[in-house]
């Protein structure tokens, strides 16, 4: 053989073989995946400090993360075409197991959905008695005072809290309206409007009794419709359901949402006709008490819009500033 061809040839493969490896050292790496998502409950509250699980056959040992502040959490570096299954777990909630994942090169995947329920223990005992769980919230909720002396019933802590019967409606609404400092709030409230001579009633001492019961028997309608009556017919709860979690915007929005959406005996949010018609039906019938220069239907009207801007303003005290000084609601959950 001619060295010259030999050379030729043993250079030639060398070449091929080299420009082979070289192909396959410049391939690039195939593209990896991100999984992302928030984690709520029930209330729509995002549940921060949940362990995040994401775990399949493919991988030699699971992949774990932590849920922030907010509720997010975020898994990287995850391999193209294998199957993953993600489960969420946190304190008092039962487990959340998504469907199988399988991710696309480079995909940037948002899981939606995760919304965790109460743990299954914790609802097999309100199960066994209802009425009597309720009875028991109702106890705690009539012990509930601001700075010790000034009623707070209408406010629920237990993120567990079972729906009140019609006969607890009516309890809870008469011990409102029963209450002393409830009677003095409008024995106060007559004062003001004696001095700035609201409504049209005389001066003196018959002028004042007439304010007193105006304004006391305003109270009384309003949350006898409003907290009891409807709310017993269209199976309706009338308290306010504390948040306590999430961004300061969101629990603001939830608190300012009060007069118009309420919880149902069924759980679910649905618009608050009850408190609504509270608020109308109190307008209403203090048009057959007031003098009849202030009758008519701004009275109406007027009382309804002060009566929902206060509801308003109570819910964002209640979220940020109440349950601080509320006896006994530091010891709920």
């Amino acid at each position: 053989m001619n060295i010259r061809l030999f050379m030729f040839r043993l250079v030639l493969c060398v070449s091929v073989t080299c420009a082979a490896a070289a192909q396959q050292i410049s391939a690039p790496e195939p593209q990896t995946g991100t999984v992302i998502g928030t984690v709520i409950d029930v209330n729509d509250g995002t549940v921060p400090g949940a362990n995040v699980v994401l775990q399949s056959s493919s991988l030699p040992e699971p992949k774990q993360v932590t849920t922030n502040d907010d509720g997010f959490f975020q898994i990287t570096q995850l391999k193209a075409g294998i199957s993953y299954h993600i489960t969420i777990s946190a304190n008092g909630f039962a487990d959340w197991i998504s469907p199988e994942v399988t991710l696309r090169p480079g995909q940037y995947l948002e899981l939606k959905g995760i919304r965790l329920r109460i743990a299954v223990a914790v609802t097999t005992v309100k199960a066994l008695s209802t009425e009597e769980i309720a009875r028991g919230q109702v106890e705690i909720e009539e012990k509930q005072r601001v700075l010790g002396f000034i009623p707070n019933f209408y406010v629920v802590y237990d993120h567990n809290a079972v729906p009140l019967t019609p006969k607890l409606k009516f309890r809870l609404a008469l011990k409102t309206s029963k209450d002393p400092i409830t009677i003095l709030g409008s024995a106060f409230v007559a004062g003001i409007d004696q001095a700035a001579g609201t409504p049209d009633y005389e001066q003196g001492a018959k002028g004042y009794a007439q304010r007193f019961g105006a304004n006391y028997a305003n109270g009384l309608t309003d949350i006898m419709v409003g907290g009891a009556i409807l709310p017993s017919i269209l199976r309706q709860d009338p308290r306010y359901f504390y948040r306590g979690t999430g961004t300061t915007k969101s629990r603001i929005i939830y608190a300012l949402r009060t007069p118009f959406v309420c919880k149902g005996d069924n759980g679910r949010w649905q618009p608050n006709y009850s408190g609504l018609g509270g608020y109308l039906a109190s307008g209403a019938i203090a048009n057959t008490y007031y003098p009849s220069s202030n009758r008519g239907p701004g009275l109406v009207f007027s009382a309804t819009a002060i009566d929902i801007a206060a509801d308003m303003a109570n819910g964002v005290i209640q979220e940020f500033v109440l349950r601080k000084l509320t006896t006994s609601a530091k010891k709920q959950p």
